[in-house]
């Protein structure tokens, strides 16, 4: 990539203490690490118990499970996925998670959620 197209980033080199955590309720909180229109990665801590709701959304979803174990349902289907694992939600298909212990979910998506800035 050229050095121009970097400039449509909101941050190039982010480190993570320079970013302060989103509380979304007792259990959930997130990070916005960097975005363009087309692209955005988040960080998403879940203290056991938490519940990421189901849902839809038009945008492209790949996770990466950082940590933690979380049962994740994507449509008609449920896993327990753990460290290391990785799963994709298609464009307007419902999704959740259910956090079994204490994790941290890596999330991008296509476009960026204009809905989370």
């Amino acid at each position: 990539m050229k050095a121009s197209n970097h400039l449509s980033f909101e941050k190039i080199l982010v480190a993570d203490e320079d970013i302060p955590w989103e509380i979304i309720d007792d259990k959930i909180q997130r990070k916005i690490m960097s975005y363009t229109q087309e692209l955005m990665l988040v960080k998403v801590a879940f203290k056991k118990g938490g519940i990421g709701a189901t849902h839809k959304h038009p945008h492209l979803q790949i996770s990466y499970v950082a940590s933690g174990a979380f049962e994740v349902s994507i449509g008609a289907e449920s896993k327990v996925l753990k460290e290391g694992d990785v799963y994709f939600v298609p464009s307007d298909v419902l999704h959740g998670a259910v956090c079994l212990e204490e994790g941290v979910l890596i999330d991008v998506f296509n476009p960026l959620r204009e809905d989370f800035l």
